[in-house]
Order: structure tokens, then C-alpha cells, then sequence
């Protein structure tokens, strides 16, 4: 099999796409991001509906901050810490919200996906903040939207302007996009580094399961 071949992705790709946004909600380590923009590219070329996947990306970016959200908004993340790999996803929260900050202000919940880890930090921190469930899930569907035009607009425009091979076109939209990101969590974070709220005494080590 091919992998560099078009037809090799094909309409696959919209399955993909759904368990990777959402699953990225929780664990930013995996490239949805690549999964979108590679999906951008094909549709450069025709080979997937552009506003199908628009869509689907969209979609599955709000049931992923929704499921964040709505686990630490009812205080049941704890169930993490039954398992290692429970706890080790639970540290990984808490720096997130170390390094990206503990705002969960609606300007940080629509803004916060654009910066590494910010998706899953502004999600919880608003969990935590006892956010309105209807304001959470209108800003996090606005960010849902502008995050689906953004990725998918960096594969697309990049096929399109390079008209190279879509993968070559996807790494080169994935690339920008990543040092955009960087440079915007930079500047962002340089205002926070605040402690995790998730646990006032969190100190670097697994919380201890119940």
C-alpha cells in the first residue's frame, strides 16, 4: 500500500479524522492537527469534500473540549488515577495548565487551541472554574469552527499554492502552522505560568488513587 498515493486516503480520512480530534482533546501528543491539514491538501486536489471536512473537524474539536470540560466540571477526574495510565494523564493536565495558564475566560477558551497544549488547559481550567455549560459550549464551538477553517485552510492554500504532491503539501502547512503556534504560546505564556488549579497541592508527583 501506497501511502503517498491519494487513493490510498481517499474517504478513509473522514473516519479518522472524528477519533483523532476528539481523542486529541485529552492527549495533544497526537497529530490531529497533521490528520486536518493532510485532509486540507487532498481536498486542494479534489480528492475529499472540502466542506465535509470542515465539518466533521469542527464537530469532533467541540465533543473533545465538551468531554474535557464536562469531566472536570463535575469533579469525576479523579476516575483517572484508578489506572497508571489514568495518573500519568493526570500530571500531564496539570502541566498543561502550568504552562499554557489557568484562564477560562471565553477570549482564552476560543483562543487557547492556537497555542500547544492550550486546547486541553483552557477546557479543564474551565471545568474547574464552574464555567457556564451553555458559555463554554458556545465559545468552544466558535474556536471549534476557527480552528477547522484554520487547520484546513493551511493544507489547502498550501496545496493549492505549491500544487505539489499532497503530502509534501500537508508537511509544509503542518510546519507552519506548528511555528505560528509556538511563537503565539510564547508570547502568551510570558503573562502566566500560574499554578494548576486542578489541585491546589499537586507537586509533580501522581495523585493517589481513592
Amino acid at each position: 500500500m501506497d501511502i503517498t498515493a491519494p487513493d490510498t486516503w481517499g474517504s478513509a480520512i473522514y473516519l479518522w479524522i472524528v477519533p483523532m480530534v476528539m481523542a486529541d482533546a485529552i492527549f495533544p501528543p497526537i497529530p490531529s492537527e497533521m490528520m486536518v491539514i493532510t485532509g486540507g491538501a487532498l481536498a486542494a486536489d479534489n480528492h475529499v469534500n472540502v466542506w465535509l471536512l470542515l465539518l466533521l473537524a469542527a464537530i469532533a474539536s467541540w465533543l473533545g473540549d465538551m468531554a474535557v470540560f464536562m469531566l472536570f466540571k463535575r469533579r469525576i477526574s479523579h476516575v483517572l488515577d484508578r489506572w497508571a495510565w489514568g495518573r500519568r494523564l493526570h500530571i500531564g493536565v496539570h502541566r498543561a495548565i502550568a504552562k499554557a495558564g489557568r484562564s477560562s475566560t471565553y477570549g482564552a477558551i476560543i483562543g487557547g487551541r492556537f497555542i500547544p497544549a492550550g486546547r486541553l488547559a483552557t477546557s479543564a481550567a474551565s471545568g474547574i472554574a464552574n464555567v457556564s455549560v451553555r458559555g463554554f459550549s458556545l465559545c468552544a464551538g466558535l474556536g471549534a469552527v476557527f480552528w477547522s477553517v484554520w487547520q484546513v485552510g493551511l493544507g489547502y492554500f498550501t496545496g493549492s499554492a505549491t500544487k505539489l504532491p499532497f503530502w509534501a503539501s500537508s508537511m509544509i502547512g503542518a510546519a507552519a502552522g506548528l511555528l505560528i503556534g509556538v511563537v503565539v504560546g510564547l508570547i502568551a505564556t510570558r503573562r502566566r505560568g500560574s499554578r494548576s488549579p486542578v489541585e491546589e497541592g499537586f507537586d509533580g508527583e501522581a495523585p493517589s488513587p481513592e
